[in-house]
């Protein structure tokens, strides 16, 4: 009788055939295996059996036995057993494992082909995953989220070379920026024509910023432009192009919303210079007046226009549309005042930087959010609110010089109930603010949040306990230090216009004036925090006051300073030590701060100065 079929070994075996008298068995009823003649039990019978490399079986059932193979088992056990019936195993073997001979028998050879069958196809894969374009394989609302993360308009036409696929990606983004300063020369490279002036450097840039704008709005768009981003600059002896593009996009309906800023490319803030800007942006929009319909965002840069009736036409008679406008060193003449009363109007952002306008007074803009005023460069106070009945979120910042006057916030801030976010900057410099505190209740009755932001790193900080005092309501308080060594060289901070020194607060507790109400204060958030005196007694004044106080924050100031790092390569340490990063440091903070502080606020260390 011959056999054949496979065995546990995974190899035909003609078992019968090749054993031939080299294996026989007895009919004895205890199943005792014969091999030339002798039985053997235990050690003999492997041996035995590994000599003549076949797999014999009892005839009878009862006395059948599992023999293993005498060579180890495969590792294979890295590889999850599939089932059965998996669909990944040939039928004609799957039909064959069924058996119930070999599910016994051929477990662990199923566990090889499977592993073996995987690690074929893993190779294949990796193979054509070699030849193929992963990123390619990708959906196209990813690719295009991709491309508009790029931001920079002449590398996403760069991708148009990659494959077919990519060639007509950047025109279906529905929001894409166009900036003139991409297409200028990188400062320190070779390419840089020495003899050319400031002048052909930029009309180079403007030929390549006109070529790749029309490429992108002349082309018909198989999707609406929802948001365009544009920088770029105006010259009285340079053909504008963008101009006549826009419009005839905004008229056909394929750009929704225009995001525009004029830039000054002299970057100059002398008079005549200013008035020729204004000028520049107001021929502008009376060439092309189709772009004001969906005007939406505007940036002007070093812009004077010559009477305070010609900005009012242009900001909120011309563009209806305006939601924000930001204002860098425009003004409507020299240590003027602006008085803004636009009933009509849709801003909602005002952002007011580096002017030379005596006061902007708000007389009337019923839709208005956020107001941020940065860098008045006149003493006295800058802003006056008037009918303002959406404002919730209001910005004060500057670097106090010697002459700048100090003044109540609390004259800026009458008539406005609905402020829930105030930001007050200094700089590292002098407070501007006259010491008060009752007086603010009125303004502060919504206030949600409160930030100081740049208060010099030697100065006492229990000042604020005043303006949390007006504030009840606050549920956020954050704080930030301000360190620049760049500033303490005599190079970097001008002693004639700052002084020698730093005038410290004038603040103290105001002992007659306490709040009436509970502190709702749930955060304190601490930026640039260090290890000095003044600042862990600021911590434990607020932890005392603040019942209801969850968090409180202590972070490092990670924010880079170019000057710093330019001036210093390594950095000098900084005052009053560095922030406690080791957990051992950190316990001794957590002692100075909680010690006779009756308080159930968790204390968290954090080196991320992002809020």
């Amino acid at each position: 009788m011959c056999r054949v079929g496979p065995g546990p070994f995974g190899v035909c075996q003609a078992w019968a055939c090749r054993a031939g008298p080299l294996a026989s068995q007895s009919n004895t009823l205890d199943g005792k295996w014969t091999v030339n003649g002798s039985t053997s039990d235990g050690e003999t019978r492997k041996h035995q059996l590994t000599q003549a490399s076949v797999l014999l079986r009892p005839r009878r059932k009862r006395a059948r036995r599992r023999l293993r193979p005498t060579n180890p088992r495969p590792r294979v056990s890295r590889i999850p057993p599939l089932p059965i019936d998996s669909p990944s195993i040939p039928r004609s073997r799957r039909a064959s494992w069924c058996t119930k001979k070999s599910r016994a028998l051929g477990l662990w050879h199923h566990r090889l082909v499977v592993y073996r069958s995987m690690a074929s196809i893993n190779v294949h894969n990796h193979e054509e995953a070699e030849d193929e374009d992963r990123l390619s394989l990708l959906p196209d609302d990813i690719l295009l989220s991709i491309l508009w993360r790029v931001g920079n308009v002449a590398m996403v036409a760069r991708t148009r070379v990659l494959s077919k696929r990519w060639n007509n990606l950047p025109w279906l983004l529905q929001e894409f920026n166009l900036d003139v300063e991409d297409f200028l020369p990188i400062e320190g490279e070779d390419n840089i024509d020495p003899a050319l002036s400031l002048t052909e450097i930029v009309d180079q840039a403007m030929a390549s910023f006109d070529k790749a704008s029309r490429s992108f709005l002349a082309a018909p768009h198989t999707t609406t432009i929802t948001r365009l981003s544009l920088q770029i600059f105006l010259a009285a002896s340079r053909r504008c192009h963008i101009g006549p593009l826009l419009c005839d996009a905004i008229d056909s309906g394929r750009l929704v919303d225009l995001d525009l800023a004029i830039l000054d490319e002299k970057h100059s803030t002398e008079h005549a210079d200013m008035l020729q800007q204004a000028l520049l942006v107001d021929g502008f929009f009376s060439a092309y007046p189709g772009v004001l319909h969906c005007l939406t965002i505007l940036f002007l840069k070093n812009a004077r226009f010559a009477t305070e009736h010609d900005i009012n036409h242009l900001l909120f008679e011309c563009c209806k549309q305006l939601e924000q406008l930001c204002l860098s060193c425009c003004d409507a003449g020299y240590r003027s005042v602006w008085r803004i009363d636009a009933p009509n109007s849709n801003l909602r952002v005002l952002d007011l930087r580096f002017s030379h306008l005596e006061r902007l007074e708000v007389l009337c803009l019923p839709k208005l959010e956020r107001l941020h005023v940065d860098s008045w460069l006149h003493s006295g106070s800058p802003l006056r609110i008037g009918s303002v009945p959406s404002l919730t979120e209001l910005s004060l910042t500057c670097a106090a010089t010697l002459a700048h006057r100090e003044f109540y916030l609390s004259e800026i801030l009458h008539g406005t109930t609905s402020i829930h976010t105030l930001t007050l900057g200094f700089r590292g410099e002098k407070i501007w603010m006259q010491p008060e505190g009752k007086r603010l209740c009125p303004a502060f009755n919504k206030l949600k949040k409160l930030s100081i932001d740049g208060i010099f790193v030697e100065f006492d900080m229990l000042w604020t306990i005043n303006l949390l005092e007006a504030a009840p309501s606050v549920e956020i308080f954050s704080v930030k230090i301000w360190e620049h060594r760049c500033q303490d060289d005599g190079l970097g901070r001008l002693e004639l216009i700052y002084g020698r020194e730093r005038k410290k607060p004038s603040w103290n507790l105001l002992s007659g004036f306490t709040s009436s109400e509970k502190w709702q204060l749930q955060e304190l958030q601490f930026v640039g925090f260090r290890p000095l005196e003044q600042q862990i007694l600021f911590v434990r004044a607020v932890m005392k006051r603040a019942p209801n106080l969850k968090t409180v924050l202590l972070m490092e100031d990670v924010e880079r300073c170019e000057r710093c790092e330019f001036m210093y390569r390594v950095p000098p340490p900084p005052k009053g030590g560095i922030f406690p990063r080791d957990k051992d440091e950190q316990a001794i903070i957590v002692k100075k701060l909680t010690e006779g502080v009756n308080s159930l606020a968790q204390i968290v260390f954090s080196n991320n100065s992002a809020i």
